[in-house]
């Protein structure tokens, strides 16, 4: 087995046992309701995926749209590539 497949095995288990673990209800406190019994699993679950969430929203790449390469077009003269100017002609010759 490769150490990736080691590594993913050991987490999963260790990510089990910490599931199973903390299964028990906690009174959980909402802005309308005081005190309602809730499962520490869900409490875990829902804040996981909300984290997940947000983290897919903030982190993926934006879009970028480039619009300096038709303003340097439009402004620059359209010159022929192939004129050299006098210094570069006495440099090569």
């Amino acid at each position: 087995m490769s150490g990736k497949t080691i590594f993913i095995i050991i987490l999963t288990a260790l990510l089990t046992a910490f599931l199973f673990l903390n299964s028990d209800e906690v009174p959980f406190n909402f802005i309308v309701v005081n005190d309602v019994l809730v499962s520490k699993l869900l409490v875990i679950g829902v804040c996981v995926l909300i984290g997940f969430i947000i983290g897919f929203v903030v982190g993926r790449p934006r879009k970028t749209v480039s619009s300096y390469d038709s303003e340097i077009e439009r402004t620059q003269p359209i010159s022929n590539k192939k004129e050299l100017s006098d210094e570069d002609r006495d440099y090569i010759n």
